[in-house]
Order: structure tokens, then sequence, then C-alpha cells
């Protein structure tokens, strides 16, 4: 059964199957032709795939990110951040890049923030000066942020894979993230010096950032409710999901009312869409991974490594080559519940910590967001926008290299993952 689960799916995939309907029909294929296993089993672990409370926090928080995106409290973010970065030459990228950051603490969604921030900064960019090529592929890598500052699906999606603490995967992330958006920050910075881009968006004062925290007070206080409530024990991440709907609907109803009820039904109706689409992925991916399992790859997988006998510095990157590979072809979530519980046990015969591995793992699925060819980010932005490849995929290659160094700091320095667990993890 094994060479089936490892051959058709890249046969079907060349074919241009869609991802969850080449991962079903090969479990079943290996289900009913080359194993003796009973036919119920097919639903019974599709269902156990997704029956999963920590499950639950996913649309919850594409939710949220949709209320806020239609409901004004993006803009107010938006006018907060830009606020700080007065005067800095290149202020108006770096606000692109810290409003992403911030809406990425709110949404955890990838694509939710591709569309909340294009849609507000890509205009802007192109009538400051900047060349369509830089600012689109700015849009579609720093909205990949979103997987590395807490709350993150991707981070949901690894501890419900292999048994982890969500709580501690959400903490363990904010240094990595910082790490790349700083490398990012940099990029953007010594290009707008290169290409003479004296946009600055007037100077930093404090009455105006005073102003615009006053207005940005309520948006900024749902990133307060998250991370204060899932740190001070209040509540799980899940529940401070369903949190930040609530909260998300009161400021956009009640507060800054420039959403109605039918607007809500509507993005309600969206988020039931995409949920289905995800937990189908989920459901599928599930199931071939536990396939996998009881086929006997993931033990061969491990004792090929293990035959290899070589440093555990060259497994570690030898692991951050195959992720960076499946990244430009899978998306994030169901290569995590596919790959994670295979290569985790890897991961802790050479005593990497789960909490970091599972920051290595998503900063590789991350790049893979915005790779060429088939980045999910690249796919939304250029619904959005008609961008021609031939324009975004050049622009990308510098913020792929910065974010490959990222990776490898973030894989060689474990302190980074790991070094804030003491201070918010009670």
């Amino acid at each position: 059964m094994g060479w089936v689960m490892v051959l058709m799916p890249l046969i079907l995939l060349l074919a241009g199957i869609p991802i969850f309907l080449l991962v079903l029909a090969t479990c079943i294929t290996a289900v009913v032709f080359f194993s003796s296993l009973p036919y119920a089993i097919i639903h019974q672990v599709l269902y156990d795939s997704v029956a999963k409370v920590p499950l639950v926090a996913v649309p919850f928080f594409l939710f949220t990110g949709d209320v806020m995106s239609r409901g004004g409290l993006s803009k107010r973010l938006l006018r907060w951040v830009a606020s700080m970065f007065g005067g800095f030459r290149g202020s108006l990228p770096l606000t692109s890049l810290g409003f992403a950051a911030v809406f990425g603490a709110i949404s955890g969604a990838t694509t939710a923030s591709v569309a909340a921030v294009g849609s507000i900064t890509y205009p802007r960019l192109l009538q400051a000066g900047y060349k369509e090529r830089f600012a689109s592929a700015l849009i579609v890598a720093e909205c990949a942020l979103d997987n590395l500052i807490p709350p993150s699906i991707a981070f949901i999606i690894y501890g419900i894979a292999t048994e982890t603490s969500v709580a501690h995967l959400f903490a363990a992330g904010i240094l990595p993230g910082l790490v790349l958006g700083g490398l990012f920050a940099v990029y953007i910075y010594l290009y707008s010096i290169r290409q003479n881009i004296d946009v600055r968006g007037g100077q930093f004062t404090w009455s105006e950032f005073f102003a615009a925290s006053r207005e940005g007070l309520w948006p900024l206080g749902a990133i307060v409710v998250i991370f204060g409530g899932i740190y001070s024990g209040v509540f799980s991440p899940t529940e401070a999901a369903g949190v930040s709907c609530v909260y998300a609907m009161f400021v956009a109803l009640c507060v800054y009312r420039e959403v109605t009820l039918t607007d809500l039904f509507q993005i309600a109706a969206r988020t039931f869409l995409l949920t289905a689409m995800f937990f189908i992925i989920v459901a599928v991916a599930g199931m071939f991974g536990w396939l996998l399992t009881i086929s006997g790859v993931a033990g061969r997988l491990s004792e090929g490594i293990a035959a290899l006998n070589a440093p555990g510095w060259t497994i570690l990157l030898l692991m951050n080559l195959f992720l960076l590979f499946v990244g430009c072809f899978l998306d994030t979530g169901t290569a995590l519940i596919i790959l994670s519980p295979l290569l985790l046990p890897i991961a802790k015969q050479l005593g990497v910590d789960p909490i970091h591995f599972g920051v290595i793992v998503v900063m590789n699925l991350t790049i893979g967001t915005f790779h060429p060819p088939f980045g999910l980010n690249i796919f939304v932005f250029q619904a959005m926008f008609k961008t021609p490849s031939h324009i975004l995929y050049p622009g990308l290659i510098p913020f792929v290299v910065l974010a490959v160094i990222a990776l490898m700091i973030v894989t060689y320095v474990p302190w980074l993952s790991l070094a804030l667990l003491p201070y918010l993890i009670r």
C-alpha cells in the first residue's frame, strides 16, 4: 500500500486534479484495493480528523478578520500604524508591513490578510511611485507573517496534528515572526533608498500618534482581549477566537456602525463556505496521514534518515529543503497534517523541542504561501488585482531569499522560539 500512497498523488497532481480530490482518491484506492481494512474506516477517520475542539477556532478567526476588514476596524488600525512611521524613508511600505503584522495578530489567516491589506495599501503604493513589481510582491510576502504572528491557524493545525499545546506555539511564533518582519523592513528601507523614493508621509508627531491611538483604541482592544485572555489563563485559544468574534461584531455594529445585520449575514455565509473548504482538506489530509502511518511509510522514513548517520544540523537542513519543496505545491493545512506527525519523531531523535520544530515547519510552509508558482497568497492577490506572473514573480525573489535566511536563523537558534515561553505560559 505504501507505494500507492506515494506514486498516485504525484500522478494525479501532474494531471491537474485538485489537492483534496487527489488525496481522497488515493485514500479510497489504498483502502479498497490494497488493504484488508473495512470500508467503514474511511468515514470514521475522516470524521475523527475534524472532530477536534481547537479547529473550532478556525471559522471564528476567519469571521473576525472579515468583520474587521468591512467594519472599519482595518482602516483605523492602518492609521495607527502609519502614525508611527512618519518621517521615515519608505514610510508607506513600512506602514503596509506593520499593518499586515497587526492585522495578523487578530485574523490568523494569510489569505484574509492579503485581501484586507492589499485592498487598502496596494493602490496607495502605486500612487506613491513604487513599481508594480515591488508593491505586489510586498503585499503577497508580508501577509505571510500571519502564519507566525499569533493567533495563527497554521499553529492550530500543527498543534492538533502533533498534540502540542497551541498556546505554547502561539508564544513561540512571536520572535521568529519579528525576525522575518525585521528582514523585510530592512529590505524595504534599502529599496526605497536605491530607487530614490522619498515618500515619507509627513513627519512623526505625538499629536497624530495620540489621535490615531485614540481612534484605533477599539481595534487594538481586540489584540489585548485575545492575548490577554490566553496568556492570563482566562480562556483557551479556541475560546479566545469566539470572544474575538463577539468583540468584532460589537465594535463594527455598535461603535463604528459601518456594517449592518445584512452585512454580517453575508460575512457569515462566506465564512461557512471557507470553513467547509478548509475542513474538507483537513479531513482528507488526516486520512492520508493515518494511512501513511499504518502502511509503514513513516517508519521507513525514520529508519532511512537514521541510516544516513549524518550530523543533526545536516538532517535539519535536509528537512528544511524538503519542506520548502513541498510548500511550493501543497497548501499549508494539508502539508501540516500529513507531514508533521511523520517528521516530529525524527526531530525528537535529534533533540529538537516539539515547540521549536513546530515553528520550523510552519515557517517553511509559510514561505510556500508566497513562493512561485503555487503560493496561495499569490493566487488570492492575482485574483484581486490581475497582476501578471511575469511582473509578480521576479519581485518575490528578494522576499523569498530573506525568508530563507530568517528560516536558517530560527532553525539553528532555538532560543528565538523558546525564549518567551517561561514569561507568557503560566
